[in-house]
């Protein structure tokens, strides 16, 4: 469901101090946290359920959640 444009994007705090703090990747578990223009160029690592993924900011992605960016399935591929 989308959320109000007058409430503003859901990101949380925590991951607005660490991007200001540290160059080193943001280990992110939250997926439904927007990319905001703060996080452009930050490096994370976006938790899909089992390990986690690597994720480079760029322009293209603000506006976007973080998880439409880590699949949680595997790709399906018939064996021949």
């Amino acid at each position: 469901m989308k959320r109000s444009n007058w409430k503003g994007p859901s990101i949380q705090n925590i991951i607005i101090k660490k991007i200001k703090s540290k160059k080193i990747p943001i280990k992110i578990f939250n997926r439904n946290s927007y990319i905001t223009p703060v996080c452009l160029g930050s490096k994370f690592l976006i938790h899909n359920g089992k390990s986690f993924l690597p994720l480079t900011v760029s322009s293209e992605m603000i506006g976007y959640k973080f998880g439409e960016f880590s699949f949680t399935r595997k790709q399906f591929k018939f064996k021949k």
